[in-house]
């Protein structure tokens, strides 16, 4: 298949730049899976399209502040984007610009109180493998001290709270950018769905190049993911395998969720077990799901890996009508936009 296949067009004023004033107050569109019918409501009514004895399962990852503004010895500005540790003080970083870096670079971080020397290029591109030293604390501290929250680069305002760029149930620091589809969730809006009798269970995918990096192919089967770290334990294993057994659904919370269950699914033969690894899986359509039922996401962009996941739980012309729907109806895109249901 082309990646043209899966491009729209969307004005500009549909991107949202700021959250809703409550996350709950975000839009709902509902569509059955099959037939590609449609329902519009409100995220605050999601327990009304779920059953007893469903499972939510939600990524519980928890946004880093990875975006470093540095400066080389020279003067001259660049700019980090924390990936994901690779050794004692030793991370990989998105560079920009990756041209002024070269091995032996010396970049000075939080007015000089650290640095971050390049060593060598990494796997991905405009990516470098970087040693941090920093004579105040752990290379953890400093990124919560000097970094910002890593917001995606159609997002132009500035973020007032920067937790309403993470979940209320993050709890695992590791991700580059927010699991987009739970950050409509309330704790009491979550108390709700578990006093329905749904279940809720937590894994942890901590968000990187897979999930955001463009397919730069033209044909969508030579796109190659990025790894990205997952773990589940064995009693979220359980509430998922239970949920199954006893006829209920299981929903994934984002396509995180979606891909971290399709990938333990595909290396345990179709089960659902505790386990932790990397996940490169590409899921695009002609792919057979193991295992979710249901799918909570955001609205994606145009010729994105996830606008191409979505498309294969469903099919690609329920997904393109209902967002072209989606867009005639004033629906907010993107990460702190609207959301959809596809059950």
């Amino acid at each position: 298949m082309n990646v043209s296949d899966f491009d729209y067009h969307l004005p500009e004023e549909r991107i949202a730049q700021t959250p809703t004033k409550r996350r709950e107050d975000s839009r709902l569109l509902v569509m059955e899976r099959i037939t590609g019918e449609r329902i519009h409501s409100y995220f605050h009514r999601i327990s009304k399209f779920l059953r007893p004895a469903d499972v939510l399962v939600l990524n519980n990852s928890r946004v880093r502040p990875a975006r470093l503004q540095g400066r080389k010895e020279t003067g001259a500005k660049i700019e980090l984007l924390i990936l994901k540790p690779l050794g004692e003080d030793i991370w990989e970083a998105l560079v920009k610009p990756s041209k002024r870096i070269k091995p032996g670079t010396v970049v000075k971080l939080g007015e000089g109180r650290a640095t971050a020397v390049a060593l060598k290029k990494s796997d991905v591109d405009g990516g470098w493998m970087f040693q941090f030293h920093d004579p105040q604390g752990k290379v953890e501290q400093l990124f919560d001290e000097v970094g910002t929250m890593p917001l995606p680069p159609y997002i132009h305002q500035r973020l007032e709270d920067p937790e309403r760029y993470q979940t209320v149930y993050a709890k695992k620091l590791g991700s580059a950018a927010a699991p987009t589809a739970g950050l409509h969730f309330t704790e009491e809006l979550l108390s709700t769905i578990k006093n329905k009798g749904i279940e809720i269970a937590y894994l942890t995918l901590h968000v990187g190049l897979g999930t955001f990096r463009p397919v730069q192919t033209d044909r969508i089967e030579d796109h190659r993911m990025h790894a990205e770290y997952f773990e589940l334990t064995q009693s979220e294993a359980e509430k998922i395998y239970q949920a199954k057994k006893n006829g209920g659904r299981v929903v994934a919370v984002g396509t995180t969720s979606a891909r971290t269950l399709e990938t333990i699914a595909q290396q345990h033969k179709g089960e659902i077990v505790a386990a932790k690894g990397w996940s490169d899986l590409f899921i695009y359509p002609g792919f057979s799901f193991q295992v979710i039922d249901g799918l909570l996401t955001n609205f994606h962009l145009p010729k994105s890996t996830l606008l191409m996941l979505v498309s294969a739980f469903s099919s690609r012309e329920h997904i393109l009508a209902a967002y072209q729907e989606a867009i005639e109806k004033r629906y907010r895109f993107f990460s702190f936009g609207d959301a959809m249901l596809i059950i």
